[in-house]
Formats: structure tokens, sequence, C-alpha cells
């Protein structure tokens, strides 16, 4: 009979982590706010590259830094839907706009970053770490069929035009 490794979601993080140290771990960053086929897009692509697939998630407060407005879907419930998608492993909220702690808690071998990566500080600082542990950055473009903005901005379209749903009660 074959064996067949199954990774519960219920687990620690560290006792995870400690159970994955001979595993290719790859680790990305993000708001995931509205969800969409562009982030599970790039969460399928990270599947491809490793074993263990960890994602980031941003702190309203941390997204606030950089981005003129909070998420629509708070934290908690962003790293919920993130959790239970087939293709991530382990979820993690940052509070603070830096990369490199979390690298060295999870012992990141690939890091997967977007097309807007830009060298902030910060960013730059995780790419210096990650250079010198001999670990590997891979960018991606971004799905051209979607992003959070533009459903936000659909959204907002539809009911400045009188095309909106009266809320149920459920």
């Amino acid at each position: 009979m074959n064996s067949i490794n199954i990774i519960d979601k219920e687990k620690t993080e560290s006792t995870l982590i400690q159970e994955l140290n001979s595993k290719m771990i790859v680790y990305t960053v993000g708001t995931f706010d509205m969800l969409h086929v562009g982030h599970l897009a790039l969460l399928e692509y990270c599947r491809t590259l490793g074993d263990i697939v960890a994602v980031g998630v941003a702190s309203d407060k941390v997204v606030n830094s950089y981005k003129p407005n909070v998420p629509v879907i708070p934290l908690d419930q962003r790293e919920e839907m993130l959790k239970g998608l087939r293709s991530v492993d382990i979820v993690r909220p940052y509070h603070e706009l830096e990369y490199v702690s979390a690298c060295k808690e999870l012992d990141v071998d690939i890091f997967v970053i977007g097309e807007d990566w830009g060298n902030k500080p910060h960013n730059l600082e995780v790419e210096l770490f990650l250079k010198n542990a001999g670990k590997k950055i891979i960018q991606v473009l971004y799905n051209p069929r979607t992003s959070s903005t533009r459903i936000k901005q659909n959204v907002i379209a539809q009911f400045h035009k009188g095309n909106h749903i009266e809320p149920a009660i459920v």
C-alpha cells in the first residue's frame, strides 16, 4: 500500500515547520483581499515550485502603510479563505512591513514576488538576506484577467448605476 502524506490544517505552524525541514518551502506575501482567480493562479504556481506553500497575509495596518484604503475583507476572514485552499499549507499574518523574520522562521527556499515588487528598503532587505542565504527569488507577472482593485471598481460602478441587489437575511 502506498503511503500518502496529508498535511493536517489543524497542526500548529511550528509543528508543521519542524516536520517539513527537509521539504522545499515556497513563500509569498500579499493582501489577498477579494480573493479572485489571479490569486488562485499565483498560489497554484507556487505549489508547482516546491513541497510546501506558505502565505504571508498583510494586516490592515501594513496595507494602510502603502495603500490609501484598508482591505474590504477583514484579516481573519482573508486568512480563513486562504487556509481553505488546497494549494496553501501555511497561512500567517504579518503586522510589520518586513519579510526577513518570516523567511528565517519558515526557512524559505523560494520567495515568490509580484511584478510590482519595487526597490523599497524592506524589499531590498529581504532580497539581500535571501541572496546571502543562497535562496531563490522568483518574480511573477500578475494575471491580467482580474485584480482586487478592478473588482472593487466594478462593484462601485454597478452600485452607482443602480444595479445593486438588496441585502437578504439568511
